[in-house]
């Protein structure tokens, strides 16, 4: 985890209003009204979701029915619904946003360094028609899933330094979850998101849902910084569950 935990007096969960347009999340104090314009502090509390992947949060036992959203840059976001259908509804709905629209990623970086880095995933939306990205998510999948089996065949050396371990570690769980992420995105696209997300002006808007609070505070672009509201905190576990 990186960065600085929130006192436990600070972790309170709080209640918002959480809208889904394109491919941002708005956290709102206020109830949703589509003629209401966008206030200063919604735009810093709104989180992108392209190349994200939301999951039921296993991992977390203290509130039920909290699901996990896990972004492009592995920030973690924690969220509580009212029912296990609405925490359904949320989760199915983002990840479908997310196969629909999120762009390519960018090719990987050639460099003579060892580390392992993460690559770049655009913010835009894709240019391709459904057909076409879900193509592209499968050729992925195809891609990360061959990598992944390489990379397990080649298992470090016990007698290596801690830190080449680490790396090893990191690069796995990499490719655990994309690999999880592109099982999610080709799932959804091959059972047709277009229904799903048809409505009024395309939003997804969900009834009041709960998030809670920052463990770590991180100098974020104004668009996406997050406040002590909701749940921020670099993800390294591989604890994504597979794809059924």
């Amino acid at each position: 985890m990186d960065g600085k935990k929130t006192p436990r007096g600070k972790r309170g969960w709080k209640t918002f209003y959480a809208v889904l347009k394109g491919m941002i999340l708005y956290l709102q104090k206020d109830e949703y009204k589509p003629e209401k314009a966008l206030s200063e502090e919604d735009l810093k509390n709104a989180i992108s979701v392209h190349h994200a992947l939301a999951i039921k949060a296993v991992d977390y036992e203290k509130k039920p029915n909290v699901l996990k959203l896990k972004t492009a840059d592995w920030r973690v976001f924690l969220f509580q619904a009212q029912s296990p259908e609405e925490m359904d509804s949320w989760i199915r709905k983002i990840n479908s946003v997310a196969a629909m629209f999120s762009a390519p990623s960018f090719p990987a970086a050639i460099g003579s360094q060892k580390k392992f880095s993460r690559p770049l995933l655009p913010a835009t939306t894709t240019r391709m028609s459904q057909e076409e990205q879900l193509k592209s998510h499968e050729a992925k999948l195809k891609h990360v899933s061959t990598e992944l089996a390489e990379h397990r065949s080649y298992p470090p050396d016990k007698k290596v330094k801690a830190k080449e371990i680490d790396e090893y570690r990191l690069k796995e769980h990499y490719l655990e979850f994309e690999e999880n992420r592109y099982e999610m995105y080709v799932k959804l696209l091959k059972e047709g998101v277009k229904e799903l997300l048809s409505g009024k002006d395309g939003d997804a808007g969900l009834k009041k849902s709960q998030s809670s609070p920052s463990l770590n505070q991180e100098s974020q672009p104004a668009a996406a910084k997050v406040k002590r509201n909701t749940s921020e905190r670099k993800d390294y576990r591989p604890e994504t569950p597979k794809v059924t």
